[in-house]
């Protein structure tokens, strides 16, 4: 595919490329349904909905054809409409880097508190779009030098995704839209902490960040014991850091990040496994069972469809009974699990020599589910809808073995939108922010 450079000015540095698995060339000009005395005389209200249906990379091309079409994205009435009409897209965002918390651990116990140097800050800034439905990966490199050094993708949520630092202390937290290339900066967090997990809830109309575990009690310690939140509405109602309940006793927030399901957020706890959840509505923290606990190996939770989904490999070595990967999902009455599906044994197999017993992180979005082997650049999708598994393409922008210094590919849920609104709350807020400098 070739690659998409925008050659007029732009309000922002943009590079996007493309890559498809399927790129079939479609003769148009031919076409008499496309002659130009009829499309000359077609509506501007009506070309503008066409243009609002286009998928991002399509928009940025398309920006390129007259001056009208370039001022689109400046366009409060064609963002207006394009927020109204455009489809949902539920794509993935990946970024490449080391896991975090291993360094952060070894530098804190260096006596050290940063790491923001040397983890790849910049290398992880580079962005990679995976479309699942036309198995294409697009590259986003211009937003590299907008985000701090010393700073890691955590959470996503609404075309957003939340940065956090990487500083031991209290963390300060940068919403960015990585197709415009914006960031938004939210005031620091009350408590200090060294790695918390982070949960992301953007709709039209609010944004709510919760942090939670991992406080720093000392330089020498850290303890998963409290949870604090941050709340803005459209209303006119905030809660700046908000302290949350209390943490159930014995848990563990191994994965880094929540899950939001319909007014919750979830986590994954460990020794034993079980779910750690939280209501926003009730500020209540308890503890859920995990289905086949004692037998699970690299559990996830994702999200697919408003539903909670746990996806783990089952391992019975003292039972006749086969190995395999299985999904559960969360019953509305919140306490049961069903298995909704599970990975044919011959794909399994093929699976498991890949991923050698070293684990797997997986991410869902919509009715697609990815399933990532650390080490390698090889992924599963899995299409809910279509009851469909299928290897990924690797992208096509990550060459050559990583040699120990580029990390591995990280996933999130991604939303791609031309315009974020919402973010325009936090401009009411008149606490002093720190100055951050890419």
């Amino acid at each position: 595919m070739e690659a998409f450079q925008q050659s007029i000015n732009l309000p922002f540095t943009y590079s996007f490329t493309t890559s498809s698995s399927a790129a079939t060339p479609i003769n148009i000009t031919t076409d008499l349904w496309m002659d130009s005395r009829i499309w000359s005389k077609l509506p501007q209200s009506l070309l503008d909905r066409v243009i609002a249906f286009l998928p991002p990379p399509a928009f940025f091309r398309a920006r390129c054809v007259c001056k009208r079409w370039y001022a689109l994205l400046f366009s409060n009435s064609f963002l207006e409409l394009y927020l109204q009409v455009s489809p949902r897209r539920h794509w993935f965002l990946f970024f490449k880097h080391k896991s975090l918390k291993s360094y952060i651990y070894r530098n804190n116990n260096n006596g050290g508190t940063s790491a923001g140097n040397g983890n790849g800050d910049h290398t992880s800034c580079e962005g990679y779009l995976f479309d699942p439905n036309e198995t294409a990966w697009y590259r986003l490199s211009s937003f590299a030098n907008l985000v701090p050094s010393g700073f890691s993708p955590a959470s996503s949520s609404g075309g957003l995704i939340c940065w956090v630092s990487n500083e031991a202390g209290q963390k300060c937290l940068i919403l960015c839209n990585p197709i415009l290339g914006s960031l938004t900066q939210l005031p620091p967090t009350l408590r200090s902490r060294l790695f918390p997990s982070i949960g992301l809830a953007v709709s039209p109309s609010s944004i709510f960040v919760s942090v939670a575990g991992d406080d720093l009690i000392s330089p020498y310690a850290v303890k998963n014991l409290t949870a604090e939140s941050f709340h803005i509405d459209g209303g006119g109602f905030y809660s700046i850091w908000g302290t949350c309940s209390s943490l159930p006793r014995l848990c563990s927030f191994e994965s880094g990040r929540m899950v939001y399901v319909q007014g919750k957020f979830y986590s994954m706890n460990y020794s034993p496994f079980s779910i750690l959840a939280y209501d926003i509505s009730s500020n209540s923290w308890w503890k859920i069972q995990a289905p086949m606990r004692r037998f699970l190996r690299s559990p996830s939770l994702v999200e697919s469809k408003g539903n909670l989904l746990l996806v783990a490999a089952v391992e019975k070595s003292k039972l006749n009974v086969p190995k395999s990967l299985r999904l559960w999902g969360l019953q509305p009455c919140g306490t049961t699990w069903v298995e909704m599906e599970r990975m044919p044994q011959q794909l399994y197999l093929q699976f498991a020599q890949v991923e050698g017993g070293n684990g797997f992180h997986c991410v869902g979005h919509g009715e697609f589910i990815v399933i990532l082997i650390p080490g390698t650049h090889k992924a599963l999708l899995f299409d809910m809808y279509r009851k469909m598994w299928q290897w990924i393409p690797p992208c096509p922008y990550i060459h050559g073995d990583d040699g120990g210094g580029g990390g591995e590919l990280h996933g999130f849920a991604y939303e791609p939108r031309l315009a974020t609104p919402v973010t325009r709350l936090l401009d009411q807020l008149t606490l002093p922010f720190q100055t951050f400098s890419g």
